[in-house]
């Protein structure tokens, strides 16, 4: 019997919560296949657990405090679930996310194509199917276009992440330096440096609308304490996380260069937009 464990970290989006939960328990599941989900409750007020207890008891349900973010949150849901037993696969999946009934035999076959030895993706569309949203990225930052045959990618969104055991044993969990966003990509350079391939299956897995185009810390229509307060916090781009991650993996020089530009692009917002406007006209 093979053993999953999905990963899922949640706060406050209800409706939303149950609705991907609803997805995954209608999924295809092969039938030597066992599924344990894993549950990050982050501090939720809305009855988002409550729900989730009267619903789908089976799910295992570990509390945070509301601090946590995404990547603690799923840090945790990991933790635990590593800690319970030596699962084959570990999926990770968004609440924010629904998915199609074939996601996870698709990233089953996928991975077992690469001999369950790479980190398999699962791209998302908008809901109304008009766009890429997230997924695989190739070196130039853009989602490849699912057409029917895997892909190998550079790095990752962790909205549909199958890593399957042989990986975890090399990489391990998460970077619990990370608070929120910056943990996938981590992640998939981690891969890229051991040598583990990553590939984005050929089809799309689900659906999920793309986040706020500009982001608030450097809005030019956002006034500057608020663009600053919102620099900073986990959802932002914090400079010390950024920091972090690039210095980690692209040198120190890099980062340093990064964490300058980010603060002046949360003082300058209009301008450095318009240098990039000037910039994208001359190529």
């Amino acid at each position: 019997m093979e053993s999953i464990a999905v990963l899922l970290t949640v706060h406050n989006r209800r409706e939303k919560t149950l609705c991907c939960l609803q997805n995954l328990f209608k999924q295809e599941i092969p039938v030597d296949y066992q599924m344990d989900m894993y549950l990050t409750d982050d501090g939720c007020t809305d009855r988002t657990p409550e729900a989730i207890r009267t619903q789908y008891p089976q799910v295992h349900i570990i509390k945070g405090d509301g601090n946590l973010f995404w990547n603690r949150g799923m840090y945790i849901a990991w933790e635990a679930a590593a800690k319970s037993q030596d699962y084959d696969y570990y999926l990770w999946l968004n609440d924010d996310t629904f998915v199609y009934f074939t996601m996870l035999t698709t990233l089953l076959k996928v991975s077992e194509e690469k001999g369950n030895h790479a980190i398999i993706i699962g791209a998302t569309q908008s809901l109304n199917h008009s766009q890429p949203t997230y997924g695989g990225r190739l070196g130039n930052g853009k989602i490849p276009i699912p057409n029917g045959t895997a892909v190998e990618v550079t790095h990752f969104n962790g909205n549909i992440v199958l890593v399957p055991m042989y990986v975890y044993h090399i990489l391990g969990n998460l970077d619990y330096y990370f608070t929120h966003s910056k943990g996938d990509f981590d992640y998939g350079l981690r891969a890229k440096e051991k040598g583990i391939k990553m590939y984005q299956a050929g089809e799309f897995l689900g659906e999920c609308d793309l986040h706020e185009t500009i982001d608030r810390w450097c809005n030019p229509e956002i006034p500057f304490n608020q663009r600053w307060k919102a620099l900073h916090r986990p959802t932002g781009m914090p400079p010390k996380e950024t920091f972090h991650l690039e210095k980690k993996h692209c040198g120190v020089m890099k980062a340093s260069f990064h964490y300058c530009t980010i603060y002046l692009r949360c003082l300058f917002p209009k301008l450095w937009n318009r240098r990039n406007q000037k910039y994208l006209k001359r190529v």
